[in-house]
């Protein structure tokens, strides 16, 4: 683990260095301010009146050093080496006192200079001139120069870790001694000051460009040769400069000191003011060269940007005054006024620097340069149609040189330029096609079609033809449409629904990227600017560029990212400019509209299907039911009619529906209906209601009738709609009850024959027993021997009729005739017969028939016989409710049949006597203990067995096991 002291300490020491270069900037900053203001006042303010002479201090005394053709002092007759002895009487002592007669003076002004030349004193007048200035130019350059400064200092301070602002910087800082220094005429301190900070940034100001080029943007050396070589050439490009500099601390030095005559002074101090433009040009040139070349080297599509905006700056700065004015006045022509203006382009340089180093709309550098020009054509047209109209009313009112004239043409210029706006989006249109070429129709097509998106509702259609139509228009290499997750779906993914130019899967874009909150605020992602990349996760950055996708342009509707437009680069390799993107987050305004229409057309659709399917689920349901259900309006006519009322009633439901009720039912039926109806408005049920039915096999029913009102969707009591009557045939069912009430009294029958067999097989065994001891030594003629023999015939006939007993005692056919047997019909119909006790009882009951037929051979009545009883164990042993699940399986070729409740239990010393006749765990009256011993009998004889587990508290399951019956042991070994 990395110790945190350590980790804190860096961060600390890098503030304070990022602190220190700022402070040391915004220091030199407020300096150069300072002076560059005070230069400015000065300037302003000074009204100079001179002689046109050069005065110095020399050994001898104030001397002439040059003389200025055509100025006061040569019409006086000064000439150089003359020495100033004093003006108007009064002694000079240093160039200063001249000065300050001058400072005093006014145009026109005459002085009396004494001077003495070759040793001889003469007295001349002097009447002083206006200095010569440099008009109005000064403060254009100088604001120029002050808005270079700033712009510098923005950038360093703005990226004080960057070690190109710091060049950048100093360029500025060299553009603004340029531009903003320049000497007044007094030569004071201050105004040498101005002299030397003019003359030290001309000189260093194309080294420092030319040098600025070859470092910015970094760009990677092929070996470390090309470092040792720009290593070498660095110094090399500054030693022009400090030649240039120490030639000029060399001339001022030596003219000071008198060595150096006026004349060759001023020829010296030209020929360097002149070789520093060609400096300029030569360094300038060298920069543009450098740049062409690290353009075509440079791999990164953010250091080629950078590039062109540099080079663009350059030649559109430096390039008119290069050739304009820099190179003719270093010929030796002096350029006119106009073409001194060529130097106000030269603020571009530094600008587009700024923007190059800040990356600031580094892909609209197209953009911008063809803006420039529609403004430029717009401009010079309205120059032009400006001198077209001067002349024009110069030429109706007959009068050019009317003072007026121009008011009226200006102001007609500006009526035209502001309605003419059609004009300047000609030029524009013109721009574009030059620009975009074929592509142009492309471009105003794509937003035609955007705006013909609502027309088309099936958003996978829409997003082929939207990927489709944006990769023709824009050439992009590749691209996607990635609709949003449902909004239940809260940590969801963005999935591609039309991609292009994708060699594997389109990726997805998570909800919880660190994107989305600038999506959902409609702002598109450029994922190739470092400094917007910036604010989004590394990994994320890294991943998405890897994939090829660099721009995102989020189609928000309500406030709410609906889809994204995923795209790669143009071709070749280009990024997206402003115009690009423009086109675009419109485009994806219009997409937005279409998909939410899409959307909600498809949940419209999916929301008629789904209540479709729930119609349909509803009439399954209905339809499924085993009761009988008819539906009637207010005038009881018929408007639903099930298929299970249909089956046992025998009326079909297209012979029902839109009849009467009276029609379709018999008359007594629907009395009741109606008196049960009028008793309880609210719903009422008819119990063993008589229904004659129209099916032949069953023309009586006996039915329970429940009527409910059917109320509209609002819920009002009052508004009933109709009559809902749910029809159970319970004709089965009471037959069935019937059946098992007769079973259970021959049930009690046989129980009592059972006591009495019993109760009368003991004496009849002893009779017939001593009967046939005594006849075994009887003699034949003997008249007791018949008697004893009518005695054995009466004793077997008893015990006979005691056998029928015992017979009658147990439950089945008279005949014991065997049958094949539904095991699971045996138990459906036992559970009819306790349903209603289960029900009163609160016993829920779980069946989990087998799906195939479990038939086995039995006697049908006996296997009733033998649920029910464990059936009835089952209800008595959950007094408060519980649950019963009854469940049957084929296993080979047997039946297996478990019965399990979740009542008391039975503990375990009693599980081995549960068989046993007369054994019971229940109350006194509650059970006789014969129920499960006939059960065991009826399954032994059906060659089954019977299981049970049990445990207190828990329930009990009894699993039995009955042989298939043949012809199902043959299908199932079949299968």
């Amino acid at each position: 683990m990395p110790d945190s002291s350590l980790n804190h300490a860096e961060p600390v020491e890098a503030r304070w260095l990022v602190w220190g270069r700022s402070a040391l900037a915004l220091s030199v900053v407020l300096v150069l301010v300072t002076l560059g203001v005070a230069n400015v006042a000065l300037y302003s303010r000074w009204n100079e009146v001179e002689d046109g002479v050069l005065w110095d201090a020399r050994a001898e005394g104030v001397t002439a050093i040059d003389v200025l053709e055509g100025s006061a002092g040569a019409a006086a007759g000064i000439r150089p080496g003359d020495v100033l002895l004093a003006v108007n009487g009064s002694p000079v002592q240093a160039p200063a006192d001249v000065i300050e007669y001058q400072h005093r003076s006014h145009e026109g002004t005459r002085l009396a200079y004494t001077l003495l030349r070759l040793g001889t004193q003469q007295a001349l007048q002097i009447s002083l001139t206006p200095a010569m200035r440099g008009g109005s130019m000064y403060f254009v350059l100088a604001a120029v120069g002050l808005f270079t400064l700033l712009v510098g200092a923005s950038v360093r301070l703005r990226r004080p870790r960057d070690q190109a602002t710091l060049h950048f910087f100093w360029l500025c800082v060299a553009f603004f001694g340029v531009f903003t220094f320049s000497f007044n005429g007094p030569f004071d301190r201050l105004d040498w000051v101005f002299y030397w900070g003019d003359a030290v940034a001309f000189a260093l100001l194309p080294p420092l460009l030319l040098h600025f080029a070859m470092v910015f943007p970094q760009r990677q050396t092929g070996s470390s040769g090309g470092s040792r070589f720009r290593a070498a050439v660095v110094p090399l490009m500054y030693l022009p400069a400090l030649a240039l500099g120490a030639a000029r601390i060399v001339a001022v030095a030596r003219a000071s000191q008198g060595s150096l005559s006026g004349p060759l002074f001023s020829r010296v101090l030209e020929v360097l003011d002149r070789s520093e433009p060609v400096y300029l040009l030569v360094c300038a040139a060298a920069a543009l060269a450098v740049l062409v070349r690290g353009f075509r080297n440079t791999t990164s599509v953010t250091g080629r940007r950078q590039l062109r905006w540099i080079a663009w700056g350059t030649a559109l700065g430096a390039g008119p005054f290069a050739f304009f004015y820099a190179l003719p006045w270093a010929l030796g022509v002096n350029p006119p006024l106009a073409l001194q203006l060529t130097a106000i382009p030269l603020g571009l340089v530094p600008l587009t620097f700024a923007s190059a180093i800040v990356r600031y709309r580094l892909r609209d550098v197209e953009v911008i340069i063809k803006r420039g020009l529609a403004y430029t054509a717009f401009l010079a047209a309205s120059v032009v149609l400006y001198a077209a109209l001067r002349k024009l009313t110069g030429f109706v009112f007959t009068a050019d040189v009317d003072g007026h004239n121009w008011i009226i043409a200006l102001l007609a210029t500006l009526v035209i330029v502001l309605l003419a706006r059609p004009v300047k989006d000609a030029m524009q249109n013109a721009l574009d096609r030059v620009f975009y070429r074929d592509r142009y129709d492309y471009r105003r097509a794509l937003v035609a079609f955007a705006r013909d998106l609502n027309s088309d509702l099936d958003i996978v259609r829409l997003s082929q033809r939207l990927v489709a139509r944006i990769v023709e228009t824009l050439v992009v290499d590749r691209m996607a449409l990635m609709l949003a997750p449902g909004d239940s779906d809260q940590a969801g993914e963005f999935v591609s629904i039309g991609d292009y130019g994708f060699t594997q899967a389109v990726p997805r874009l998570s909800l919880a990227s660190s994107m989305m909150a600038r999506l959902d605020g409609g702002h598109t992602i450029a994922l190739d600017d470092p400094i917007a990349g910036a604010r989004f996760a590394a990994e994320e950055v890294e991943f998405w560029r890897d994939a090829g996708t660099y721009y995102f342009v989020p189609c928000v509707f309500k406030g709410r990212t609906i889809a994204v437009l995923a795209l790669g680069r143009k071709e070749p390799d280009e990024p997206f400019n402003s115009e690009d993107l423009g086109l675009l987050t419109a485009v994806a305004g219009q997409v937005a509209t279409a998909i939410e229409n899409g959307r909600l057309y498809r949940q419209l659709h999916l929301k008629a299907e789904e209540l479709g399917r729930l119609r349909e689920f509803n009439e399954n349901i209905l339809e499924s039911l085993d009761d009988g259900l008819v539906v009637f309006d207010a005038d009881e006519r018929i408007v639903r009619w099930n298929r299970a009322l249909e089956s046992f009633y025998g009326v079909a439901r297209e012979a029902a529906i839109g009849r009467l009720l009276g029609d379709i039912f018999d008359p007594p039926f629907v009395e009741a209906l109606r008196a049960a109806r009028h008793q309880h408005p609210y719903g009422a049920t008819l119990y063993r209601v008589p229904l004659s039915s129209r099916e032949n096999e069953t023309p009586r029913l006996l039915v329970n009738a429940t009527e409910v009102p059917l109320q509209n969707s609002s819920g009002d009591d009052d508004a009933v709609v109709g009559m809902l009557l749910l029809i159970e045939d319970i004709t089965d069912h009471v037959r069935l009850e019937e059946q098992l009430q007769i079973s259970e009294k021959m049930a009690s029958i046989g129980l009592l024959a059972a006591g009495v067999a019993h109760e009368v097989n003991t004496p009849l065994t002893g009779i017939s027993s001593f009967t046939q001891m005594l006849l075994e030594g009887a003699d034949p003629n003997d008249p007791k021997t018949v008697l004893l023999e009518k005695i054995e015939r009466q004793t077997f006939r008893a015990a006979k009729i005691v056998n029928g007993l015992l017979n009658l005692s147990r439950p089945g056919t008279a005949s014991n005739e065997r049958i094949d047997v539904d095991l699971n019909a045996v138990i459906t119909d036992v559970f009819s017969l306790l349903e209603h006790q289960f029900a009163v009882g609160s016993i829920k009951v779980r069946r989990e028939l087998s799906s195939s037929a479990a038939t086995v051979l039995g006697i049908e009545h006996q296997l009733q016989q033998v649920f029910l009883n464990l059936f009835l164990n089952a209800r008595d042993a959950m007094p408060r409710g519980g649950w019963l699940s009854v469940s049957t399986r084929v296993e080979g070729d047997r039946v297996v049949a478990e019965i399990a409740d979740t009542g008391s239990g039975i503990p375990s010393e009693q599980i081995a006597r549960i068989y046993d006749p007369f054994f019971t765990t229940k109350s006194i009256g509650r059970g006789t203990g014969l129920g499960l011993s006939i059960t065991y009998g009826i399954v032994r004889e059906h060659d089954g067995t019977i299981d049970c587990d049990s445990a207190v508290g828990q329930g009990t399951r009894f699993t039995l096991a009955l042989p298939l019956a043949p012809a199902s042991a043959r299908s199932a070994q079949a299968k």
